[in-house]
């Protein structure tokens, strides 16, 4: 298989297509993590929240906001960045194993279908607050909070862009 293949063959567009996947990771014993978010503008932050989050367990699973979602939670001006692009350029880091894109505001419904191992996401939400806590917890997973990288965000770069043109 060639790099763009392999690449492509970690995108999904809903869950529906990636459940035999998931299905072979769980048979054969794979601790599947899951983390989501816009990764608009990918950045050093970002990098560094995927290979916190792989190293929780052996399959990283990465919900992508799809351009639709995005607008819902940022705004008309974003993303950036296209759905499909963002999406390669997650696909394309070794610590992520697949990305599957959603179109609500919240993963909420794609960890039900999921049901990960460990749910990951930032120190700045509460536990109560992360998308598909109740699932993870109520299937005896568990739900991490990782230190983000200080003074690394999308929004910040985009401000200091405006600030500089």
């Amino acid at each position: 298989m060639t790099a763009t293949e392999i690449i492509q063959s970690k995108i999904f567009e809903n869950t529906q297509a990636f459940l035999p996947v998931l299905q072979k990771w769980k048979e054969s014993g794979e601790i599947v993590v899951f983390t989501n978010g816009c990764f608009d503008l990918v950045h050093l932050g970002h990098v560094d929240s995927l290979a916190k989050s792989a190293a929780l367990g052996s399959r990283l699973i990465v919900g992508l906001n799809s351009d639709v979602s995005v607008k819902l939670l940022k705004g008309e001006n974003r993303p950036l960045i296209d759905e499909q692009s963002r999406a390669v350029l997650l696909a394309s880091m070794l610590m992520v194993d697949a990305v599957i894109l959603f179109d609500e505001e919240t993963p909420y419904e794609l960890i039900r279908s999921i049901v990960p191992d460990v749910l990951v996401k930032g120190t700045e939400y509460q536990i109560e607050e992360i998308a598909g806590f109740d699932i993870v917890l109520a299937s005896g997973g568990k739900v991490e909070r990782i230190e983000l990288t200080k003074g690394l965000s999308t929004s910040d770069l985009i401000q200091k862009i405006k600030d500089r043109y």
